[in-house]
Parts: structure tokens; C-alpha cells; sequence
């Protein structure tokens, strides 16, 4: 039996996923999640979809030029968080040390879980059973006894794939895989490898160090132990969720600064609604502004105290915005984002000075909204 036995588990095509389950005309269709706009990027791609070879991050427009026919929903994250919370509670029925990567993607060791739930593959049958059964999704599932090795095997065969990776297995099933499923090699790295003649992990293992230490330096011995399937990383059960953020690309560019300002309003209601769900306020503001040219800049900015206010976290926004401006004449904006930051519990009373409480008006908006929807109310300031 190994030391540790260790589960990657990846949702299949998550968001699209759950459209296609939740409205079935898109069952067997090219879908995209993703803005609404050409100038957008996809969010998330159906398997239909993938065989035109579209994929996360593509702009909306390549997408629609390798296949005209597809079809594309709106994203509704707090839907996906709240399907993604049945899912988690799954893995909490088998093992308490989960750690989550994304709201479709975690870590599970159920090193301790074999007495009770039999051996590894076993768990990881039954998480895609009950995974199955809760939510009409399939997930894929990557066994083994390092956090490297599962994340390789849960890709190996999606979807709705269970690959079980022992060391034995190593030789047989990892060695002709291509060196960039390591992670960390990406297409540059890939680039100099391929000029190098090293292209699967078998080659990236027995290759001779002059080949290896001009590619990755003082990574080389890391880079090596990775080829062997060597990871000694534990799962970490419990991650503090380090920032939140909303932003969005425009379908025409941003010009004016009445224009700037309104939907940098809108997207600080996001966040902060977003700050207040969780119980967080923010000890930092940030601001991230994409030209029309693509030139991207973050500005960001203490808080003290800490808040969760739409309007302080507004205010900070609209001053980081506007001093960037002021080096910046006449620019032509295409993307906006605000996020916070160096986060700390939220109180809703100020006892220690640390967090300013929630005012009144944010509280009576979050109840609105949980109630009715997010559209049922919004600030004047935001209409067109």
C-alpha cells in the first residue's frame, strides 16, 4: 500500500456542464460560457465544443469564427459556487483534509479513509458516484500517492475517467506522456526543450544536466524529481481565500469618465457584495485597467480600517482610477476590474477599531438582492 493516497478530482467541462444539465436544447451542442460580447474570452468550453478546438481563455471571437453555430450563456457564478459547495460536501462525507483549487477542482487524502471506505480506487468510485448523484455531473478522477501524480492521472482520461497511477506504474503510463504535463513547463519551456530533443517526461528524467541547467537553472534537481513523480507536498486542508475581484471587458471601449466611473461602481457592488457573503472586508483596494492597445496596470491602495463598504471601497476605487488617468489622457479603456485584498474577518460592529462595520444601506441591498435576484435593485449612479 503506498505512504499516502492522494485524489485530484476535475470536474468535466464544469460550467458548461451545469448549462447543458440545467437547460437540455444545449445537450449535445457546441457551448461556451463566457461574456456576452465578441471581445470577450471564454470562460469555459462543452467537449462539443473542444473538437472545433476551442478552450478556456480563447477570445470570443476565435471561438466563433472556428464554429459559427455556437452557442454561448452568460456566466452565473453564484450558481456554479452553489453547485460547487454540493460537491464539496462530498468529499467532506469521505476525508476532512480536502483542499480546493477552484470551485470545480480539489485535492483529497484519503490516506486515513481506507479503513473505513475501503481502498483508494473504491473512494474514488464512490466520490463520482455520489458526485453523480447529488448533481447529474461527472467528475474525473486522478489516483495516486503524490498530489502531482493525481493531478496528471485525473487528466488522463476525461471524461468521466478514473486513472489509478502507482509508482510501479510510473515507467509504463507517465514516461511517454509529453514534458509539459509537468506543471510549470509552459510553451516557451516547451520550445527550448523541443530544441534540446527533450520531449516526454522519460526524456526530461534521463536527460543530462549541461541539457537541463540552461533550461531551468536552479530548478533543474526540482525539475527532475517532478519527472520521476517525486512531490512531497501535503494537502492542505483549509486555504483563506486571499482576494476577490470582479472585472469585465467591454464590447466598445470605455472614453469617457462618466462612463469609467459607472461601471467601475458597478463592478465594486460585485465585489463587495461578494466581501459581505463571506464575512470579509478588505485591507486593500485594487484597480486593474486594460487599454484598448492591451497595455495592462494595476493600482492599489490601503484601507484602514479594513471594509466591506461599497461606498469607502468605491471612493478608493474611483481615486486610484482617476490619478491613473491623469497620467493618461485621453486613454480608451477595454477591460476594468476591482478587487480586494489582505482580507480579514468582518465584524459587524466595530469593537476593536480593525473593521469597519457594514452600513446600513449595503445590508438592506445584500437582503434585496438574496431575495429577488442581483438585478432587483441597483444605485442610480449605475444606470446608463
Amino acid at each position: 500500500m503506498p505512504v499516502r493516497s492522494i485524489l485530484h478530482v476535475d470536474m468535466d467541462a464544469f460550467y458548461a456542464s451545469v448549462e447543458q444539465r440545467d437547460d437540455p436544447t444545449l445537450v449535445g451542442k457546441a457551448v461556451v460560457v463566457g461574456g456576452g460580447s465578441r471581445r470577450g474570452v471564454v470562460a469555459a468550453a462543452s467537449y462539443e465544443a473542444r473538437r472545433f478546438g476551442i478552450h478556456s481563455a480563447m477570445p470570443m471571437v476565435e471561438a466563433l469564427r472556428r464554429c459559427p453555430d455556437l452557442q454561448r450563456v452568460r456566466p452565473r457564478m453564484s450558481h456554479y459556487k452553489s453547485v460547487s459547495d454540493q460537491i464539496f460536501a462530498v468529499f467532506r462525507d469521505f476525508t476532512p483534509l480536502v483542499e480546493g483549487l477552484s470551485l470545480d477542482e480539489a485535492f483529497l487524502d484519503v490516506t486515513a479513509s481506507v479503513t473505513l471506505f475501503g481502498s483508494p480506487e473504491r473512494i474514488a468510485a464512490a466520490v463520482k458516484k455520489a458526485i453523480h448523484e447529488r448533481t447529474s455531473l461527472t467528475a474525473s478522477v486522478g489516483v495516486a500517492e503524490n498530489k502531482l501524480v493525481a493531478k496528471i492521472a485525473s487528466d488522463l482520461d476525461k471524461p468521466d475517467g478514473l486513472t489509478v497511477v502507482w509508482p510501479a506504474d510510473y515507467a509504463k503510463t507517465l514516461d511517454p506522456l509529453p514534458a509539459n504535463v509537468i506543471p510549470g513547463i509552459g510553451r516557451e519551456t516547451q520550445k527550448r526543450l523541443d530544441t534540446a530533443g527533450i520531449r516526454t517526461i522519460r526524456d526530461l528524467r534521463s536527460a543530462p544536466g549541461q541539457l537541463l541547467e540552461p533550461i531551468f537553472g536552479r530548478f533543474t534537481q526540482k525539475t527532475r524529481e517532478r519527472a520521476s513523480g517525486v512531490d512531497n507536498r501535503p494537502v492542505v486542508a483549509s486555504r483563506d481565500e486571499k482576494s476577490i475581484s470582479a472585472e469585465e471587458t467591454y464590447d466598445s471601449d470605455l472614453t469617457t469618465p462618466d462612463e469609467m466611473d459607472r461601471q467601475l461602481l458597478r463592478l465594486t457592488e460585485r465585489t463587495t457584495t461578494r466581501l459581505r457573503k463571506h464575512a470579509l472586508a478588505a485591507g486593500t483596494v485594487q484597480v486593474k485597467i486594460r487599454q484598448s492597445d492591451f497595455k495592462t496596470f494595476t493600482r492599489q491602495q490601503r484601507v484602514r480600517p479594513a471594509s466591506d463598504s461599497t461606498d469607502q471601497i468605491y471612493a478608493v476605487a474611483r481615486e486610484l482610477l482617476h490619478t491613473w488617468l491623469a497620467q493618461n489622457p485621453d486613454a480608451r479603456i477595454r477591460l476594468l476590474g476591482v478587487g480586494g485584498s489582505n482580507l480579514v474577518p468582518a465584524r459587524q460592529q466595530d469593537l476593536f477599531g480593525s473593521v469597519e462595520a457594514q452600513p446600513a444601506i449595503d445590508q438592506t441591498v445584500d437582503q434585496i438582492r438574496d431575495r429577488f435576484g442581483s438585478a432587483a435593485l441597483g444605485r442610480a449612479r449605475t444606470l446608463d
